[in-house]
């Protein structure tokens, strides 16, 4: 795929300091990039390099001066790695977006509708009933069960499974091995020491401009809908119980588990192998460190935690600065209890 750096520019909101019409095919860093490819220059560390690269075109801020010729064609903008991040992005989504038509072997149920420009994988399956909306994208051995909707463009990497009647909207990348709708973890204890389970007929809705990464897994309801709300990002290895809900825009770092029916506001950061129990709520804005465990409801929105159980974080940098003591203060009441002990008198005086 080829542009020119006139296109390149309007992507990316940026002007062009050189020929707009030479064309780039390939993006690269600044110390390694060739003709064809363009980079960007956003660290000034690296400014030597630009002098000196053969990328066709560098991506800059509009303050950057230059203090020698620079051989590339330069595209300013306000922030080159927002810019460039910027690139990638659209790239990354036209590439993923171009792929069109129905592989075989493949396998539609009954009534199943789709938009144009869809692309089906080999050996994947669609159930009955299934609607897909434009420019959906599902690559091989992905599997789809009954009346479930898609939304356009919408990308579904390989091994992605999704189980009847779940909804997914619009502009959502589901990446290897993503699992949603799979039963929530239900049973009840009997008497005699076993476990019933319990019937999961819920199911699951994530809204637009979701991503989800690589063999994570979201959990149908056991009633009613798991619910995970536009712009949300979930990184790899993620699980994510039943009925719980993710507000907009939250993001959530590797192995982190979140148990049922807790409930997650906006712009919520977790980082990795946090742990939440069930049935608690974490309000708007919270950050939740890595390794945190969050056992109760945290009252106040913008709160930073951190430690297990998870605290204010300034409140736990207290409590380890008083957990490191403790060697030292162990010793002191020793020294403390034989000073008392040699002070005693002797018995029979």
């Amino acid at each position: 795929m080829e542009f020119s750096l006139n296109q390149v520019a309007k992507l990316i909101n940026g002007e062009v300091e050189g020929d707009g019409e030479v064309r780039v095919n390939n993006v690269g860093k600044i110390e390694e990039a060739g003709p064809g490819q363009i980079s960007f220059l956003a660290n000034e560390k690296y400014e030597p390099m630009v002098y000196e690269t053969k990328a066709s075109a560098v991506i800059v801020s509009k303050d950057f001066k230059p203090k020698k010729e620079i051989k590339a064609a330069l595209i300013r903008v306000k922030d080159p790695y927002m810019g460039f991040t910027d690139l990638l992005s659209e790239v990354d989504r036209l590439m993923s977006l171009s792929k069109v038509g129905i592989e075989e072997p493949s396998k539609m149920g009954q009534k199943v509708t789709h938009g144009d420009g869809l692309y089906l994988g080999a050996f994947s399956y669609l159930g009955d009933n299934v609607k897909l909306g434009k420019n959906v994208k599902i690559y091989p051995q992905v599997y789809i069960g009954d009346n479930c909707q898609i939304g356009d463009n919408t990308i579904l990497f390989p091994g992605v499974k999704i189980y009847k009647n779940c909804i997914v909207g619009s502009y959502c990348t589901f990446h290897g091995g993503v699992i949603i709708g799979s039963d929530g973890f239900g049973f009840a204890p009997q008497e005699n020491g076993t476990y019933k389970k319990i019937p999961q007929i819920g199911n699951v809705i994530v809204e637009d401009h979701v991503e989800i990464g690589a063999n994570t897994t979201i959990d149908c309801a056991t009633m009613g809908s798991t619910v995970i709300k536009k712009g949300v990002k979930i990184d790899n290895l993620v699980m994510i119980a039943h009925n719980v809900e993710l507000g907009d825009d939250t993001v959530i770092a590797g192995q982190t588990g979140i148990a049922g029916s807790t409930r997650v506001g906006k712009n919520v950061v977790m980082a990795g192998q946090v742990g939440l129990v069930g049935h608690i709520n974490i309000p708007d804005k919270t950050t939740i460190a890595s390794k945190s465990g969050v056992s109760n409801t945290i009252k106040e929105a913008g709160t930073t935690v951190f430690g297990y159980p998870a605290m204010e974080i300034n409140d736990y940098k207290r409590a380890f600065v008083g957990f490191r003591r403790l060697p030292s203060l162990l010793d002191r009441v020793r020294e403390l209890e034989q000073k008392v002990i040699n002070l005693a008198p002797a018995e029979g005086k």
